[in-house]
Parts: C-alpha cells; sequence; structure tokens
C-alpha cells in the first residue's frame, strides 16, 4: 500500500528516536500515549505511540495500522486506543461520541474567540476590544453597544455533522446571525443565517455541516442608538456532530452526575440536592441549607422577611366569597427558624367576591362567563341589545379574582435556565402585580393574546381612517431600584417590539395606544428590578401594578354596552347599518344628520357633531369623509398680486438623510426621513420599515422617520431600525408660521427673499409617554430657483435632529418648484432700435426671478421701421425749403417797409414845407398815375412774389390798392357836373 509523505516522515522520525533512545529504559504504558496520523488520501492513518515526556524512555510499540478515518464510537463510548475498540464510559462521566458540547461558560471554552471591532465607518480611534461576548456561567451573552461583536469557533469534521445551539433573542434592536464558512471561505446560505426572535423562551436552531474544515459564526450588532435600553442575546447548548473520535471521556461537572455506565451526557442535580465533579449520586442538603436545581454546592437559608411571601386570592365559591391566601415564593430558601424570621401570615380569611369584568356574568357557581354574542353586561347579567343597536365588544378588565384565560404570566431568567416558579404575576382582587422573582434580575411577563380586531358594522367598511382598536391601560410602579416597566406589541410570532417604557417607580396613571394593523398578535408587559446580578434577592419588595386593561374591537370580544345604529328606510331588524359618509349620528336617536361643507369625520367619535372636524386651510376632504388632503395646488393674495403655486412635481415620496451622526462607540449612523407632501386620494404614502429582524414592520404616514446604519450584513446597503411616525394627517397648509397648537418659527429658518414661505402642517395619532399629544411636523417649502434638485430638504441648524422637542419636527424644502407660477407681471419688454428698416422687440424675466413654470417668455417680435438716415434727409431738404421760404417772407416784408416810407416822404413834400401844418388831402390813396411811375421806378427790383401780386391785383370799390388818390380839382370838377345835371 502506497503510503502519504506524512506517514514516511513519521516513520523516519521515530526510527532516529529509537536509535538516539537505545541507552534508555524501556517505556511502560504509563509513559506514553497513543495518537493517530493524518489521514492519507485513501482515508487509512496509522496509530502511534507518544512519549508523555521527551527522553525518559525507549521500546515504544511499533506503529499499527489505524481504524479507518471514518470510524467513530456512539454517544456513551469512547475510544480504546490499545485495543482500538468503542467502550463504554465509567459512572460519573460522559461521551459524546463523534460530537463535542459546550455547556459549561464559566470561562470561554477552549477554541473559541471572540472580539470587538468598529461597525464600517466608525471612528477608527474608538476602541470595541471589550465589546466582546461574555460567559455568564450556564450562558455566554453578546454586547448591547454599537461595535459588533463575533463569537467564533473552527472545526474539523470527518464525516458531515450537525452544530445546534440554544439562545434567546428577545430585542429586535439587536441584529442577530449566524453561518458558518467552509474551507473555501464559502458562507451557509444567507436566508438561514438571519436569526428570528424569541417569544418569550430559548429557541433551538440546527444547521447541517459539511466534512472538512468549518467555521462557525455567532455576530451581533446593536442599533438602538436613541438611548433606550437593550436585552443582550443569550447562547448556550453549543453542540457539535461529526468531529473525530474521543478517546477519553468527560467528567460530569459540579451540580450534575451519571449514574450508569454508558452515559452521553449528565443529569442535573435536583433543588435541595449537590455533588461535585465526576458525581454519580447526588446528595441531600444539610439541615438549614438548601441549593439550587444544579448546584455544585448548598448555602446557609436566610432568615424568612415579608417579601418572602406574597397573596393571591382563590377563585369565587357558590357563596361568592373568596380566600385571602399567603403563599411561599418557590422555591422556598429562607427558614423561618432563625431568629429574627417572620411567620406566614394566616390564610382563608373570607371576602367579597369583586364583580365580574364588563361583558361577563356570574354563574350559579360564582364564576365569571362571557356573554353570548349580541348581548352586554355590566359584570352582573347578560343582556340583549335592543333593535336598532349593536354590542361594543371588546375586553375590559377591572377585577383580578382570576387571571383571564387570554392572560398568562412567565419569568425568563438571565441567569438560570430552569425554575419551579409557577407565575409572575398575581391576581389582588384590584390590580394584578409582579411576584418576587428567584433573582432581581428577572423579567416578570404578563402577555394578553388577541385573535384580531373588527370594526363595529355602525361604521363604514370604506372609512380608511376609523380607529382599528386601542389598547390602554392604568398602571404603577413601586421601587427602591432602578427597575424598569417595559410595554411591548407583538407584531408577529417572532418579534415584540418596545413600545414603551418606564424607569424607577412611577405614579398611577393610564397609557394609551392606538393599534392600526390587524397583524398585532400580542401585548406583553414586563418588569425588572434590577439590571445588576446579585444571588441575593435585595429588591424583592419593588412591584409593578396594572390595575385595568382595556382593548376595543378585538374579535370574540365581550360587550359592556350598545350602540345605536342608524335608522334606515327599511327595518332590518337588529342588523346594523353605518350612517352615509359625511354624516354624524345624533347622540341615542340614531338619525343621521350631515356635516357641514368641507369637513371630515373623527376616527374615535363618529357620535355627535363633535364628530364634524373642519379641514385646515387649503384642504379639501377626501370622499369618504375621513381626511382631509391637499391636491398641491394654492393660491396666495399678497400685496403685490395673487401668486398661484403648483406642488405636483414635490407630491412623489421623497426621502433623505440628516448629516451623520456617530455613536457613543463610534458607529456612523443617519436619521432617514420619507416624506409624502401632498397629493389627491389614492395616493402613495411615505413608508419607513424596520429590517434588523423578520417582522420587517412598517409605518405609513405623510411622514415617517427610521434610524438607519450603512452595513453589509445581508448583502444590503443599510439596515433600518426604530421606525416611528411623524405625521398621518394634514391639517392645513398656509403661510402663517402658526396653526392650531404646531408653530413653525420663522427663527428655525429665516428667510432669503421677500416671498412668504408656504407651510404644510401635519400631526400624527400615535401618543407616547414624551409626546402625550402625539407628533407634528412643518415642511416649510421656500422659493429657489436655482435649485434644479427636487429634494433639497434641510434641517433647521438649531435642531440638528429636526426637532428641539421631540415632538414637533420642521424641515425647510428648497426647489424651483416651490416658487409661485410666472405670469406677465415677472417679465419685461426690450425695444431694440432700428437697424436697416427692423426694429426687434425681446422679453425678459424680472429680476431677481421668483416665479418657475406657468406663463412662458413671448418670444422675440420684429417689425419694420423707418432708419435714422431716411428722416435725416428729409429733415435736412425740410429745413432748407423752410429757410428759403423765411428770407423771401423776410424780403418781401422789407420791400414793403421801404414803399411805406416813400410814400410818407411824398406825403411829406406836398405840404408846403409849412411846419405843423399837413396839406388837405383829398384821398389817402396815391394820386392817379403814380403806380405807373412807381412800376417804372422799381421794374427792375420787383421780386418774384411781388410780380405775382402785382398781377393779381384788382381795383375794387373799398380795395386799398384798386382805389387811386384823387386830387381836389377833379373833385370839384364832379360836382359841377352832377349839378348841371340836376
Amino acid at each position: 500500500m502506497q503510503r502519504g509523505p506524512t506517514h514516511l516522515s513519521h516513520l523516519f522520525l521515530w526510527l532516529l528516536f529509537a536509535q538516539a533512545s537505545a541507552d534508555l529504559p524501556m517505556c511502560k504504558e504509563s509513559d506514553y500515549h497513543f495518537e493517530y496520523t493524518e489521514c492519507d488520501v485513501h482515508g487509512s492513518r496509522w496509530r502511534v505511540a507518544v512519549p508523555n515526556k521527551a527522553d525518559t524512555c525507549t521500546g515504544l510499540p511499533d506503529p499499527i495500522k489505524g481504524t479507518q478515518c471514518t470510524f467513530s464510537c456512539n454517544e456513551g463510548e469512547f475510544l480504546d486506543m490499545q485495543s482500538q475498540q468503542c467502550q463504554k464510559c465509567a459512572a460519573g462521566t460522559y461521551s459524546l461520541g463523534t460530537s463535542v458540547a459546550f455547556d459549561e461558560w464559566d470561562s470561554m471554552p477552549s477554541g473559541f474567540v471572540t472580539h470587538g471591532v468598529n461597525t464600517n465607518d466608525g471612528d477608527a480611534d474608538t476602541d470595541c476590544s471589550n465589546s466582546t461576548w461574555t460567559p455568564k456561567g450556564d450562558f455566554v451573552a453578546s454586547n448591547t453597544d454599537e461595535c459588533t461583536a463575533t463569537l467564533s469557533y473552527a472545526v474539523s469534521l470527518k464525516k458531515p455533522g450537525t452544530v445546534s445551539f440554544e439562545y434567546f433573542y428577545p430585542d429586535s434592536s439587536i441584529y442577530f446571525e449566524f453561518y458558518v464558512q467552509n474551507d473555501q471561505c464559502q458562507s451557509t446560505d444567507s436566508d438561514r443565517r438571519w436569526m428570528k426572535i424569541s417569544e418569550s423562551n430559548w429557541s433551538k436552531f440546527r444547521v447541517e455541516l459539511s466534512s472538512g474544515s468549518n467555521v462557525l459564526y455567532w455576530r451581533t450588532t446593536t442599533y438602538a442608538l436613541l438611548g433606550s435600553a437593550v436585552k443582550p442575546v443569550l447562547l448556550r447548548n453549543i453542540a457539535i456532530s461529526g468531529v473525530a473520535y474521543t478517546s477519553e471521556c468527560f467528567h460530569c461537572k459540579p451540580g450534575t452526575h451519571s449514574a450508569k455506565p454508558g452515559s452521553a451526557r449528565c443529569t442535573p442535580c435536583p433543588a435541595e440536592t449537590y455533588s461535585n465533579k465526576g458525581a454519580t449520586v447526588c446528595h441531600q442538603c444539610e439541615q438549614d441549607t438548601y441549593a439550587e436545581a444544579g448546584s455544585g454546592s448548598c448555602k446557609q437559608r436566610p432568615a424568612c422577611i415579608n417579601s418572602d411571601y406574597f397573596y393571591t386570592h382563590t377563585p369565587c365559591d357558590s357563596e361568592g366569597k373568596t380566600q385571602l391566601m399567603y403563599k411561599w415564593i418557590e422555591p422556598k430558601i429562607c427558614s423561618e427558624t432563625v431568629e429574627g424570621a417572620v411567620k406566614l401570615p394566616a390564610s382563608g380569611e373570607k371576602q367579597t367576591c369583586p364583580p365580574c369584568n364588563p361583558g361577563f356574568f356570574v354563574t350559579n357557581s360564582s364564576t365569571c362567563e362571557p356573554c353570548l354574542k349580541g348581548f352586554y353586561s355590566n359584570g352582573t347579567a347578560c343582556t340583549k341589545c335592543p333593535v336598532g343597536m349593536e354590542p361594543v365588544v371588546g375586553f375590559e378588565y377591572k377585577w383580578w379574582n382570576t387571571m383571564p384565560s387570554n392572560m398568562k404570566s412567565s419569568i425568563f431568567h438571565r441567569e438560570f435556565s430552569d425554575s419551579n416558579h409557577i407565575t409572575a404575576w398575581e391576581v389582588a382582587g384590584e390590580y394584578v402585580y409582579t411576584t418576587p422573582g428567584d433573582l432581581d434580575t428577572d423579567y416578570m411577563m404578563l402577555t394578553l393574546s388577541v385573535s384580531g380586531y373588527r370594526l363595529p358594522q355602525s361604521v363604514a367598511k370604506d372609512n380608511e381612517r376609523s380607529e382599528l382598536s386601542r389598547i390602554t391601560f392604568v398602571f404603577e410602579t413601586i421601587c427602591t431600584a432602578d427597575c424598569k416597566f417595559y410595554f411591548l406589541a407583538g407584531y408577529t410570532q417572532w418579534n415584540n417590539d418596545v413600545v414603551e417604557q418606564w424607569t424607577g417607580s412611577n405614579r398611577k396613571q393610564s397609557y394609551s395606544y392606538l393599534i392600526q394593523r390587524n397583524s398585532t398578535v400580542s401585548f406583553t408587559w414586563t418588569f425588572q428590578r434590577t439590571e445588576e446580578f446579585d444571588m441575593e434577592r435585595k429588591y424583592s419588595g419593588d412591584i409593578a401594578k396594572i390595575y385595568s386593561i382595556h382593548i376595543t374591537n378585538v374579535i370574540e370580544g365581550v360587550a359592556s354596552q350598545c350602540r345605536r345604529c342608524a335608522l334606515s328606510s327599511a327595518n332590518s331588524g337588529s342588523a346594523c347599518v353605518p350612517c352615509p359618509p359625511g354624516h354624524y349620528m345624533v347622540s341615542g336617536t340614531g338619525v343621521c344628520k350631515s356635516c357641514p361643507s368641507n369637513t371630515f369625520i373623527r376616527a374615535d367619535q363618529p357620535v355627535g357633531e363633535a364628530a364634524c372636524v373642519q379641514c385646515g386651510p387649503n384642504t379639501d376632504r377626501n370622499k369618504a369623509y375621513t381626511a382631509c388632503f391637499s391636491d398641491c395646488t394654492l393660491d396666495v393674495h399678497t400685496k403685490g398680486g395673487l401668486l398661484h403655486y403648483d406642488f405636483s412635481p414635490l407630491a412623489n415620496v421623497t426621502g433623505f438623510h440628516s448629516s451623520p451622526r456617530f455613536s457613543s462607540k463610534g458607529l456612523r449612523y443617519f436619521h432617514r426621513f420619507n416624506l409624502g407632501l401632498c397629493g389627491k386620494e389614492g395616493r402613495v404614502p411615505a413608508t419607513c420599515v424596520d429590517n434588523v429582524t423578520a417582522s420587517g414592520r412598517e409605518v405609513k404616514g405623510y411622514i415617517c422617520q427610521s434610524t438607519v446604519v450603512p452595513s453589509d450584513i445581508r448583502s444590503q446597503s443599510v439596515v433600518s431600525s426604530q421606525s416611528f411616525l411623524i405625521g398621518d394627517s394634514l391639517i392645513g397648509v398656509t403661510t402663517d408660521t402658526t396653526l392650531g397648537s404646531v408653530s413653525s418659527p420663522k427663527w428655525l429658518s429665516p428667510p432669503a427673499s421677500g416671498l412668504p414661505d408656504v407651510i404644510f402642517y401635519y400631526k400624527s395619532s400615535e401618543a407616547t409617554q414624551a409626546c402625550k399629544q402625539g407628533r407634528s411636523a412643518a415642511i416649510r417649502l421656500r422659493c429657489n430657483p436655482t435649485v434644479t434638485a427636487k429634494d433639497h430638504i434641510t434641517l433647521p441648524s438649531n435642531c440638528s435632529e429636526g426637532t428641539c422637542d421631540g415632538c414637533t419636527f420642521h424641515f425647510l424644502w428648497e426647489s424651483q418648484h416651490a416658487c409661485p407660477l410666472c405670469t406677465k407681471n415677472h417679465y419685461r419688454e426690450i425695444v431694440s432700435a432700428c437697424i436697416q428698416g427692423i426694429q426687434r422687440t425681446t422679453y425678459v424675466w424680472q429680476q431677481p426671478l421668483q416665479c418657475y413654470g406657468g406663463e412662458s417668455l413671448p418670444a422675440q417680435k420684429v417689425n419694420a421701421c423707418v432708419t435714422l438716415d431716411f428722416w435725416l434727409k428729409f429733415g435736412v431738404s425740410t429745413g432748407t425749403i423752410a429757410a428759403v421760404l423765411l428770407i423771401s417772407i423776410s424780403c418781401y416784408f422789407w420791400k414793403k417797409t421801404r414803399k411805406l416810407q416813400y410814400k410818407y416822404s411824398k406825403l411829406m413834400m406836398s405840404s408846403g414845407g409849412k411846419e405843423c401844418e399837413l396839406p388837405t388831402a383829398d384821398s389817402c390813396a396815391i394820386m392817379e398815375g403814380e403806380d405807373a411811375e412807381d412800376d417804372l421806378m422799381d421794374l427792375t427790383k420787383k421780386s418774384f412774389f411781388t410780380k405775382i401780386k402785382s398781377f393779381s391785383r384788382e381795383r375794387t370799390s373799398d380795395g386799398f390798392d384798386s382805389v387811386p388818390l384823387k386830387s381836389s380839382s377833379s373833385r370839384q370838377q364832379r360836382e359841377e357836373e352832377d349839378s348841371d345835371e340836376a
């Protein structure tokens, strides 16, 4: 048979060792042990003797052929290397055969490696070296900070096998995965590596392994970045099969034993007994000492105190009486005989039974039974709802004589897995309260299971905003330590998310939670006295009390009252019909009355006029009369005129991140906001999803927020957690900085232009301990034509988280689509000069531009025109003609003036030269014949206009030029002629 190189090297070394040790004494069986060589390609191996100490003896047995590599022993057996045969383990020991198990975690077992690293892009200087998995005795616990903690174990399997383990994974704020890498560094299926949330107890997980090298990884990362408490992942009972043979059996650990040979595992010792290592039997504790199950020693019993017992009530008897019973907390560890110990108070005191809870009635045996469908009860007797009315179903627990059938209590022990403790919450008549646990670190859990929810028949089926269900409870906590009280909602059978938590003592108060999905299947109240581990119970007196629990619209619920149905035209008996959409029911009458215009019906108050809620400014009600919405258009009146807005391009759901933040461990994370600004009916809401766990819980509305951490787990780019709703209803759109109880101060986002910001106001119906009126938001839209991106959204610099008080969120959305639509008032015209008979008119926007869309700029206009050269020539010609004409007229009047001077001179000469005496003139005209004389004198000097005037002159009876002046002799001659005729 061909031997591998490994076998030849072993034989060669053995021969050299034998030659060099010829002078040493012969080896005894106690001086050496047997081992197998590595398997060759044929699956063969050799058995060789290996000395326990080198150079101490000689004469080791010769190597012989060993068993096949696939050979293995069964559970409870080991391989005797001397005979190479399987033999049973002795009593007090155990063997898993081809398996290894790890159930002791006092320290990290050999082969396990744990380390913590920064997550992704965290601060490189952050120290995560202490963020590791920590042994806690019976289990190992993960870290609870933002570092990534990995627990790994490498194993080589000789044949295909399995790995199995138990885990407790209670908190959805932690990502927990398990995966295996083989010798080619290939990981297991990514779908199976994502662990499911534990309900209330340990979960089991099992994976098939291939032969060869396998590296097992358990990895956790915490994503609770808002300061909330986180419960670690717990791991125990890791078992791996398919490993090599085992040549020895393991001793039972203290607190366990194996009575028979061939045991595969050791049995824990019962309470009040103990055992040492390798025990075959458990020993009884001595008097005044005690031991929990699985203890390696007994402890002295302390003196009993008041917190070592609790009280409860027995069920009501036929006389309607209940007995007050006092009981020791089990397992009882205190002693009544020690000096100073208290005694258990006497039980059996009879008291009158409290009434049944609403919706139940008292039977002949004084037990409480639920009323039948269609009946209601105040806790005494069932009564059928009258015609025209329907029962209001649900569960209302305010009397606690017995634990309701759909509620159960349980204890989760962080430190020990097994306990005889029966219950965590006990009934006490007027309330239910927490009993002391085994340890102060125990989680005392009370769980209410529901089968689903259904709206009343009197509520319209299409009323999408009708309140599906609501749970309200009254509680109180009394604590001396750092106790915590949690309220959790179970959205699936694997996932319970913390809805709210309270720390320390809290006065009696009420808390209400709105149920929005039918997949919410359970509610859990959990109380923990302290997180500091101590074997002694120091805070047993710290308790939590729940006085009442009321949950509405539960399928298979009971009724405490009836609701009036709407009156219909046809008498339908007891069948209930709703009021038409947009109508409310007049209290106690069944008459439906229409709500005023533009109002919607309140989901939590469909009866009475108060059910009609006026829509906010610039919003319209939907067709179902359940909410108000904005169609993304708006008209705003300003001093400069009417502004028209159209936000439709911004209507789609928009997401954006806050600036990066870093946790205390350097984990980089963001706050992601998803916004659905506006839109008509049927719009797609904004959605935020928790994808840390398999539940994938999501919230939907106008605005929601989630914490996002960049990550490479599950081949995802980001991990989203802690999703919550900021706004699920639109209350108005306006330019005012305050609407109702929501304000958007200008100092958070100082305006940069003269245009007013348009503000969308939202509210959420989810109330929290910090925000008792629910959360709200204001989205301020600001016109900025230079912003081309649609999602340029910023948070106020004064409130970097988006909120200053944790309840009201503020956003500034700058966009060109937030500008008013452009009109004629937003542009002006520019007329160019006339060039070559063409004149152009161009239109440009007014600056700074404060509009977008709407009317476009008109196209450039081109008109014919007369150029400057033409007008210049025309002007010069006209001026020349006017100048010539002016000169001619001037000459004419100058000549005229000269004539008058001449005539005046002649007149002066004819006066005889007598001073101050004028001649008697027969006529003012010139003498006969003077015209001819004048013409002869000035013939050579007449102008063109003078010639024209002379040519056109005619002598008339009244004309100056046509009547010549006559002498006195002529006048006398005419008078004589007239006398002769007479």
